[in-house]
């Protein structure tokens, strides 16, 4: 394979930055929406805005446990008390007329009854018979939840764009929302390459692996939710690779490969994809991760990742996940990253930006830092497993010494509980 004949989209390597700002400015959202059930909606994200058709809470309520009383009343309830004229329970209100010197006893998010403004907590009366006297005033409104309190008839209570978790999903269960308008989500079509990948289940050949990319890869995925087209592994043969991209062209929106995107004699992922779109760009100032091919092939996006199963997770996290999100309708916002000090002394080489593996822990003060998760070569997976977070160095930072202060992105799933302890 003549390698001078491949598309050099890029120079030099990319600074991470700057290839994926290319990224998230070149993706839209997907057009399109559907409606679906509430009960399917998590993880979803919202197409149209969610509007409030009621006030929530939608009526007068208490707080407390306690006896709900109109405040006018509330020297004699001081003095001698209130004759108790029932209870309003949760589901099962008040349906009486209440008097003056009346009280009702109130359980928690039970309506308050028609001519009371205020509730006092039980732990502040004395009750005889049916007469309840305060030991301590209260204010008018004290312990009453308002009408819309919490969001009021009209509001936008979730903007477009916004993933429903559980609190969002609760939130539009306490609404009455049964239903809500979503974006499509992408479909993405997913293939391992090398001759020596091995299917789970057989035995190794001399010098081959097995294939936990695409495991890998799958459940990331599957992990935010979207639908994959497992298309398997695709041997070193450019026929192979053209029908591995021909049917990943006919059913996906996004299709990713494992392995073939760097210089070797053997990569035919990056030579035989210009024969079928447009690579922006293959190169990344990145460590690990630095062959990362991104194009597009009619209306299918395309990410080639490295073979290396730390270079793949990373590749996928930093750059893959956030498009992924993008095509979903999602808002570009930046992972959220934290500064730590170091448990421990680092090792870094100056030239690229450098995602360690590493342990958010707890030093021996009882105060959080960070640490290695172990070995950091881009082949060495058990370190991978072990590691809750990313440490994120800059390309000019050279070894760090204990108690400097570094960038770290947190993992979105838990590493091996046993590495978590202290340093």
């Amino acid at each position: 394979m003549d390698q001078s004949a491949l598309p050099d989209c890029t120079p030099a390597s990319l600074d991470v930055e700057a290839a994926l700002a290319q990224v998230l400015d070149t993706l839209t959202p997907l057009p399109g929406s559907e409606q679906i059930a509430l009960d399917l909606a998590l993880g979803r994200v919202l197409a149209q805005p969610l509007v409030a058709a009621m006030d929530l809470q939608p009526w007068p309520n208490s707080a407390m446990d306690g006896y709900a009383f109109a405040v006018s009343d509330l020297d004699q309830a001081l003095a001698k008390g209130l004759a108790l004229a029932g209870t309003s329970m949760a589901g099962h209100p008040f349906t009486g007329t209440l008097g003056p010197g009346e009280c009702v006893r109130i359980l928690t998010g039970a309506i308050l009854p028609a001519g009371c403004d205020t509730v006092a907590m039980q732990e502040h009366v004395a009750v005889h018979g049916d007469q309840v006297r305060l030991t301590a005033s209260v204010p008018r409104g004290a312990n009453v939840r308002a009408p819309g309190e919490d969001v009021r008839t009209g509001s936008v209570v979730l903007p477009a764009g916004t993933r429903l978790g559980p609190p969002q999903i609760a939130l539009a269960a306490a609404l009455g929302q049964a239903r809500v308008v979503v974006s499509h989500r992408p479909r993405v079509a997913l293939f391992t390459s090398g001759d020596e990948l091995t299917p789970l289940g057989q035995p190794l050949a001399a010098g081959a692996i097995y294939d936990s990319n695409r495991y890998l890869l799958r459940a990331m995925l599957q992990q935010m939710g979207m639908p994959v087209i497992d298309l398997g592994i695709v041997a070193d043969d450019p026929d192979a690779v053209r029908s591995a991209f021909a049917a990943a062209r006919a059913q996906a929106d996004v299709v990713i490969s494992s392995g073939g995107v760097s210089v070797g004699d053997a990569d035919y992922v990056r030579e035989v994809f210009s024969e079928f779109g447009d690579i922006h760009f293959w190169r990344i100032a990145m460590k690990p991760g630095r062959p990362l091919a991104f194009g597009r092939l009619d209306e299918t996006w395309f990410f080639g990742l490295p073979g290396n199963p730390v270079s793949t997770a990373v590749t996928f996290l930093e750059f893959v996940r956030p498009a992924l999100c993008r095509l979903e309708g999602e808002p570009l916002t930046a992972p959220l990253r934290v500064e730590l000090p170091l448990l421990e002394p680092l090792r870094k080489a100056p030239g690229r930006m450098d995602f360690q593996r590493g342990i958010v822990a707890i030093d021996k003060d009882g105060r959080p830092g960070v640490r290695s998760a172990g070995p950091q070569g881009s082949h060495v997976m058990s370190s991978l497993a072990a590691a809750n977070c990313l440490l994120v160095l800059p390309a000019a930072s050279g070894d760090l010494p204990a108690g400097s202060l570094v960038e770290v992105e947190l993992l979105p799933w838990t590493g091996t509980p046993a590495a978590h302890g202290q340093p």
